[in-house]
């Protein structure tokens, strides 16, 4: 293990050479694409579970235990139904990072005030208008949370991947580092990693605790 100073200066020439632009646009690119595609629909996934008591209560005990289950154990049925390359790491990140999404939207449904129903039925709101101008507001916070670990997800889903069998990313730089022994690439893609996700985690948590002061729940 080389020193964190020599990390930085890895980082810095990896940066500034441009050789590894390509492969960090790649994967930023390909969990950018998970990230939605894992909020988005497990944010309507959990919602329809939520309205549907008797569909939760089929589903709940296996997104409990999911996580349970190597999601890399399905890689080679994703590259038989999308081939080798971007495809089928979006969908794998998009996997990861799914569950944390629905769990988490049942969750913020759950506990939004009973008043909140009370007032959408005296305004006569339909249910998706309901869904989205008043219950959705109100379960802020806890979806904040499923989309800061649904990216959490998603970038382990996508960097994982690119480990196994890619074409190029970050994920492949290191893996090449490793290979080759050339610590200085492999611990300079890392500490990038590294700095992206918290950066990311760190601008989601202060956003997270605005949404919990808001709405009076520190």
């Amino acid at each position: 293990m080389i020193p964190p100073s020599e990390m930085l200066v890895a980082l810095w020439q990896i940066l500034k050479s441009g050789r590894a632009n390509a492969d960090i646009a790649f994967t930023i690119l390909n969990t950018l694409a998970a990230i939605v595609v894992s909020v988005v629909l497990g944010f309507w996934l959990g919602a329809m579970l939520h309205a549907l008591p008797r569909a939760r209560r089929v589903f709940e005990p296996l997104l409990s235990a999911y996580y349970a289950v190597p999601v890399f154990i399905f890689y080679p049925l994703l590259i038989v139904a999308f081939g080798v390359g971007r495809t089928a790491l979006i969908a794998m990140g998009a996997m990861f990072g799914i569950v944390a999404m629905i769990v988490n939207t049942m969750i913020g449904l759950d506990r939004v005030p009973r008043v909140i129903g009370r007032t959408a039925s005296v305004m006569q709101l339909d249910p998706i208008r309901r869904l989205l101008l008043m219950r959705l507001p109100a379960a802020a916070p806890h979806l904040v949370t499923g989309i800061k670990l649904a990216v959490a997800y998603s970038v382990i889903g996508i960097v994982a991947g690119e480990f196994i069998l890619a074409t190029a990313g970050i994920g492949k730089r290191i893996a090449f580092g490793y290979q080759d022994f050339d610590n200085k690439t492999m611990y300079g893609m890392l500490l990038l990693l590294l700095l992206l996700v918290t950066a990311v985690n760190g601008a989601l948590s202060r956003w997270e605790k605005r949404l919990h002061h808001r709405f009076g729940r520190q």
